[in-house]
């Protein structure tokens, strides 16, 4: 079931990419010769009109072949005509970016859809006090829901967390509903020092209480949802940048990297979660698809777009001799990641056996 569930996130994240391409190539009257959801044997081909539709045996890509792309043979006065090659330096960009960009807009229109039908939200009631701080110290008890922090009404756990963590180390007041009673704490967080999801080392206040995980669901009207997945959207795309940057730090060290192995697993444990986590983790891969393709390497999405840059400032195409050079070293550098990424999930698996 695991497997499954990745081949439809894989293979919805791959045509979304791909249409992406096919579309905006036909709408500057591109040829495309064949659509294939993925790489090697043929499973499954139609032909309607001039492009094969195409199903393929591995389900870890996929590509739109366009006329005169990367083809050596000449082309007749008909073809050229709808060459990818022969259009405008401006539209090839385009066609290229589509893919990634499609992936991001794919994305952007989950997040936005979650908060529609309702997304998980941590509700205040507190599961574990921490010994010998100062929630502990000042009084309050596990069980005990936390309603108002310095005179704001809060609900959820991520609203609680923010007027802590806005406090910046200053005393805090706490007002907390234990049966029918309200009682009211004074105390003074704790600076805890840690390492966030970037490899950076931060300074958090902290009064040490955790969630119980007793959750509710949100739900917002289609105004409130669109602001809520734009900024969601957003910071997942921020944050998958700052992933990179920190990964070439070595901030983040490189055992993190996942590959083929961990997005089954993960697919099918978000699935058996539900409806609502599933989505959410193909929104995650689809910004993470998207961002990774408009990197400036050769081979990828991004390193086309490069070469098409300097085509503009230049006035003319990048050699052909130094775009094969540069092929082969992003070929390389994309290979010595997918063992990398292989290597981890086989090290984590053999991990979580011993």
């Amino acid at each position: 079931m695991s497997i499954l569930f990745a081949i439809i996130a894989l293979g919805a994240l791959i045509f979304i990419h791909e249409l992406g391409h096919f579309l905006f190539a036909k709408a500057f009257k591109v040829g495309v010769e064949k659509f294939s959801l993925g790489f090697g044997p043929k499973i499954f081909g139609k032909q309607v009109g001039e492009t094969e539709y195409v199903i393929s045996a591995f389900p870890l890509g996929g590509y739109v072949k366009m006329v005169g792309e990367g083809e050596e043979a000449e082309l007749s006065d008909e073809d050229k005509k709808r060459s990818f090659a022969d259009k405008p330096v401006l539209q090839r960009i385009v066609i290229v970016a589509a893919g990634p960009v499609f992936n991001l807009l794919f994305a952007y229109l989950i997040f936005i859809l979650l908060f529609m039908v309702g997304v998980p939200s941590l509700t205040t009631k507190v599961g574990e006090v921490m010994p010998d701080k100062p929630a502990a110290r000042a009084g309050i008890k596990t069980g005990d829901a936390i309603r108002i922090v310095n005179g704001k009404a809060v609900t959820r756990w991520d609203e609680f967390a923010k007027v802590i963590a806005e406090g910046k180390g200053a005393p805090v007041q706490v007002e907390v509903e234990r049966g029918q009673s309200r009682l009211n704490f004074n105390m003074v967080p704790e600076k805890r020092v840690a390492k966030n999801v970037l490899g950076e080392t931060v300074t958090q206040p902290i009064i040490g209480v955790v969630a119980a995980g007793e959750t509710v669901i949100d739900h917002f009207p289609p105004g409130e949802a669109i602001v809520k997945g734009s900024a969601q959207c957003w910071n997942v795309i921020e944050l998958t940048v700052l992933s990179l940057v920190r990964l070439v730090e070595r901030a983040i060290p490189l055992d993190n990297i996942g590959g083929p192995i961990m997005i089954v697993k993960m697919a099918g444990e978000q699935a058996a979660a539900g409806g609502v986590s599933f989505l959410a983790f193909v929104a995650l891969l689809s910004v993470n698809l998207g961002v990774l393709n408009l990197l400036p390497v050769p081979i990828l999405d991004g390193g086309h777009l490069a070469f098409f840059v300097i085509e503009l400032v230049l006035r003319r195409p990048v050699s052909k001799r130094t775009r094969e050079i540069a092929q082969q070293i992003g070929l390389v550098l994309l290979i010595s990641l997918m063992m990398l990424a292989f290597y981890n999930d086989i090290a984590r698996m053999f991990a979580s056996k011993a």
